[in-house]
């Protein structure tokens, strides 16, 4: 199950002392906002299986839990990390808010580089930024001594991807997702690479060196 429910005699066991970070889903049968808000967070909560732990407490049968949250109003969200409250939102949120809360806290994926970490790898030359954006964005800005290989084309162009120099292939698109699934694809045919984590947007947010057009 997605979702683990959580009362007050399982509250601390199952989200203070979880070792990985904690979405609580504090809400009530009665709730119809609850309602709308319970298949986006079992969404979150499948997206995010390994790196997240959801779970839903019923602040009716567990008055205890929804005091100690000081929750006014359901629904309401909170993330847990290393036992304490990290981040809490009330209201029917969409699905990239609740994706907002909780991924500063998540803990790396495999492959996954920050800007900064990527950053620093390129200084040292150990990597290959690959741009698999469209070719009018890869003109426009890029990463600096990024190559180009469209996400259509990387399964065609592998041999460009397997790195025989030692240097680490690194996937950025305009945010994290296509990296990601694109660099998984590419596992299942023996070529590893890594992928920026938030894409282009979060490098340029970071005030990282662009390369332009001129």
């Amino acid at each position: 199950m997605a979702v683990v429910e959580v009362t007050e005699a399982n509250f601390e066991q199952e989200v203070l002392r979880s070792d990985l970070p904690v979405l609580v889903d504090l809400n009530a049968v009665w709730c119809e906002p609850c309602k709308q808000l319970s298949p986006l967070v079992e969404e979150v909560a499948t997206e995010f299986a390994g790196r997240l732990k959801v779970v839903k407490i019923d602040i009716d049968r567990n008055p205890g839990i929804a005091q100690a949250f000081r929750v006014q109003s359901v629904p309401t969200l909170a993330v847990i990390a290393g036992g304490q409250i990290a981040s809490i939102q009330p209201g029917l949120i969409p699905k990239a808010k609740i994706i907002e809360m909780v991924r500063p806290h998540l803990p790396a994926e495999a492959g996954s580089l920050t800007p900064v970490e990527f950053a620093s790898l390129l200084k040292a030359e150990r990597a290959v930024p690959v741009d698999i954006r469209d070719a009018a964005s890869y003109g426009r800005f890029r990463i600096p001594t990024a190559i180009h290989v469209p996400a259509e084309e990387l399964a065609s162009r592998t041999a460009e991807l397997a790195a025989t120099d030692g240097k680490m292939r690194v996937l950025y698109g305009r945010s994290t997702d296509l990296a990601r699934e694109s660099a998984e694809k590419l596992k299942e045919t023996g070529v590893v690479v890594g992928f920026l984590d938030g894409g282009f947007l979060h490098w340029e947010a970071k005030g990282l060196e662009v390369e332009r057009a001129f």
